[in-house]
């Protein structure tokens, strides 16, 4: 806790000081809201140059902010990437990833025993240290059990589910997914939270819309400083919207998702400026992996010119859309070259708190604010991890991989395809292949879509391969990962108690079952 002891003793500083010289207290921190879609891909947005232009929201905020093409997540997938981005580490050191499979993707079904670890210090729990409220609105996804909540781990309220909105389930071989208010379940996804697969109609975004604009006014009103954290989930299949929005895309039901988000997002821009607090309030949106090929086109989103999507680490999986807004901080209509990630969120909102990022642990989060205020770069590499196997990385515009493969033959065969449309040979491989000795490696800026990698007796190709290979040793010498928290299951650990059972006589009874390795089939 090393952060909130700093932080502490200079707002106090800055406090006695203005005490002492009779002037007005320092002005408090700025105010956060973090953005996270669920599934949305890099060129679902306007401005990443979607066709149909159907986020003028989105898109006005970039031309108000700071765009960032070479924007990434941590992992491929929804659990590991929301750990990485609360704890500003790579989500095997968190231990959020499973051993059961060699380059298996993991996340946090129902039946999971595990959750993010009591020893991670998370960004709520930090910025508590600088005078923040904080809230969740949305998916958790870091462990449904009770100790694993949000609520546990520094945040002061949620709304929201422990997992995406999976379902409708029979509740007698499994029950449907929670909904909770803080630390008390209020329904159920399909029940109490009704989602109309056949029509796609939800009113889940206009509840979770509501929850941000209540918090947002609340705070303001007490003059403390907030941390928003708004995830929220209808881009991830079954994608749902509310019935104003139904229909009225050209990309289908995933398009109007998308367009009720972007109008959301315009709501809670113009509430801050209604409020007067735009220009102390730093917004960051972003995604939590790319758009999820197997569910497209109905149900799944665009990757722009990237390969592959999400559960892979070609850029298609791991590049996000991210903008950056900070009225009269941050320039307008800026772009910025910087290779960011959603780690860097973390290290970056401790920054705007006048806080320093723990240093009894490796932090892989990068501090932003130099590149967003003053235009500076900073080389650094990005790591591409599947499950705890490092499968590439990113130093520059070169990109090397060491493993390469989308999903199994026997998956693709039964038409699960990461991939759909797009087979470079050698490269969107259905065997893990490995390339340790002599990666694959690609210049992105030349080749974004990872179709033609350098030839190995190229001068290019040894120049590349000897900045990158250092770097990788380094990170690979160093690095302890964690306690797995994704290897067990167990059907028991599910959440079988509807809310009120005890009064309603409802009460399900949870199967006999022992824990058991997980299955992760990807």
């Amino acid at each position: 806790m090393a952060a909130v002891a700093v932080a502490t003793r200079w707002w106090l500083l800055l406090m006695l000081s203005a005490a002492e010289l009779g002037v007005a207290p320092a002005p408090q921190p700025p105010n956060i809201l973090l953005l996270l879609m669920d599934d949305m891909g890099w060129g679902d947005l306007g401005v990443y140059g979607e066709p149909s232009r159907e986020t003028p929201n989105l898109d006005q905020m970039a031309t108000e902010g700071m765009l960032f093409p070479n924007f990434y997540t941590a992992n491929p997938l929804c659990s590991p990437s929301r750990a990485a981005l609360l704890t500003g580490r790579l989500p095997i050191r968190s231990g959020f990833y499973t051993t059961n499979g060699h380059a298996r993707n993991a996340y946090t079904p129902q039946e999971i025993v595990g959750g993010i670890p009591d020893s991670e210090l998370l960004l709520p729990a930090l910025l508590k240290g600088a005078g923040y409220a904080s809230k969740i609105v949305g998916k958790w996804h870091l462990g449904h059990r009770p100790q694993f909540h949000p609520l546990k781990h520094g945040f002061d309220e949620w709304f929201g589910s422990p997992n995406c909105h999976f379902g409708p389930y029979d509740n007698k071989a499994r029950p449907n997914i929670p909904v909770y208010r803080d630390q008390e379940m209020v329904g159920r996804f399909y029940e109490e939270f009704p989602i109309n697969l056949k029509t796609g109609e939800a009113n889940l975004t206009q509840i979770y819309l509501q929850e941000a604009l209540e918090f947002i006014q609340r705070q303001q009103a007490a003059h403390r400083p907030f941390f928003l954290y708004w995830a929220v989930d209808a881009t991830h299949a079954p994608v749902y919207a509310s019935k104003p929005f139904l229909g009225t895309s050209q990309r289908g039901r995933y398009g109007d998702a998308i367009r009720e988000l972007d109008d959301s997002v315009g709501r809670i821009l113009r509430l801050l400026q209604d409020l007067g607090i735009a220009e102390n309030t730093f917004v960051f949106f972003t995604s939590d992996n790319g758009a999820a090929l197997i569910s497209a086109p109905r149900q799944g989103g665009s990757n722009g010119p990237f390969l592959c999507g999400k559960q892979t680490t070609f850029e298609g999986g791991m590049r996000e859309p991210a903008i950056a807004w900070w009225p009269g901080h941050i320039p307008a209509g800026q772009v910025s070259h910087q290779l960011g990630s959603i780690m860097d969120l973390f290290t970056t909102s401790l920054s705007l708190a006048g806080l320093e990022p723990p240093r009894d642990r490796a932090i892989d989060g990068l501090d932003l604010l130099p590149a967003m205020l003053q235009g500076r770069l900073t080389d650094r590499p990005i790591f591409y991890y599947r499950g705890n196997t490092l499968m590439a990385v990113t130093l520059g515009q070169y990109k090397a991989h060491f493993w390469t493969w989308t999903n199994s033959w026997e998956e693709f065969k039964q038409g699960i395809d990461f991939c759909p449309g797009q087979n470079v040979s050698g490269v969107t491989t259905h065997s893990q292949e490995e390339h340790t000795k002599l990666p694959l490696i690609f210049h992105l800026g030349r080749d974004p879509g990872e179709r033609f990698p350098l030839s190995i007796a190229s001068i290019e190709y040894l120049d590349a391969l000897r900045r990158i290979t250092p770097v990788v040793q380094q990170h690979q010498e160093a690095l302890v990962p964690g306690q797995p928290q994704l290897n067990v299951c167990n059907r028991a650990v599910m959440n079988w108690a509807p809310p009120g059972c005890e009064k309603l006589g409802k009460c399900l009874t949870p199967p006999e079952s022992v824990p058991e390795k997980c299955s992760w089939p990807h």
